[in-house]
């Protein structure tokens, strides 16, 4: 299996994804072997802006034609932005799970709880 991990990000074993930003914020999606295994992404249910989250919670649920799946946030903080597209694309989650397929942004209130996430090429040894 052979699939896109890019390397200036962490990793959850949910397979969610966190980018880190320099202003305290972290962008979360979910992972290319994630979009593959639920298939075509018909609905996205966002997180409410302004709710506060703790890592491991469910803040989203994706349906695909097979499933619908939750997405659990690898960190804690506020949830300060949306991405809105997916109400209109939500298979922008399939076409660009690591670009415009992005769920939320959250404002990070514990930044160290990414040490705990996997780097790059420990996610892709732990899908293969």
């Amino acid at each position: 299996m052979s699939t896109h991990i890019p390397d200036d990000r962490f990793y959850s074993r949910e397979h969610e994804w966190v980018l880190e930003e320099d202003n305290g914020m972290a962008v979360i999606g979910i992972t290319d072997h994630a979009q593959s295994e639920l298939g075509d992404v018909v609905f996205v249910e966002l997180p409410e802006l302004g709710t506060g989250v703790s890592a491991g919670e469910p803040i989203a649920t994706v349906e695909s034609v097979k499933a619908a799946s939750e997405v659990y946030t690898p960190v804690s903080g506020e949830v300060i932005e949306v991405n809105e597209e997916l109400g209109n694309t939500p298979g922008a989650v399939n076409a660009d799970p690591y670009g415009d397929g992005w769920i939320c942004k959250i404002r990070l209130s514990a930044p160290n709880e990414l040490d705990a996430l996997m780097s790059p090429g420990d996610y892709e040894e732990f899908c293969s």
